[in-house]
């Protein structure tokens, strides 16, 4: 790796953690960039070339993370999606449908008891969504029904 390559990492690795840090306020890309120096459009491109994924759809996951944590802990849909950011419940439960594979309302009614036993560092591993993981599931259950 070249110290340039090294340099764009770190950058890159600044925006991401800005996410991580601040998931529930108000981000869009043109703050995440200029937090990596970037401007909007490279940014999004590295980021995308970097991590597999748009800085968006990060945001959105760590978003639908601590979500699915608050709503295994009895917090409402509204209040857990009012939590961390989202301010369109419509949108929120679409995307965390998307994500999880379940309705929020679904997702909170059911049974939690494997994860409330796993030790934390477990638990947010076992529990984190993941895209991938979802459009496998769904081309397996559509290959099922044919």
């Amino acid at each position: 790796m070249t110290p340039e390559d090294l340099a764009k990492l770190t950058y890159l690795r600044r925006a991401r953690d800005l996410i991580d840090r601040e998931f529930a306020k108000p981000l869009d890309v043109p703050t995440m960039a200029s937090h990596a120096f970037m401007s909007p459009a490279h940014f999004s491109r590295q980021f995308r070339a970097t991590y597999g994924e748009t800085p968006y759809n990060y945001l959105m996951t760590r978003r639908i993370e601590r979500a699915m944590a608050l709503l295994r802990a009895g917090m409402s849909v509204t209040d857990a999606c009012m939590e961390v950011g989202c301010t369109s419940l419509g949108s929120f439960s679409s995307r965390f449908t998307e994500i999880v594979g379940e309705t929020p309302s679904a997702y909170r009614g059911r049974e939690h008891r494997a994860v409330d036993l796993m030790p934390p560092c477990v638990a947010k591993i076992r529990t984190r969504p993941s895209r991938y993981e979802m459009s496998r599931i769904q081309e397996a259950l559509a290959m099922a029904a044919d």
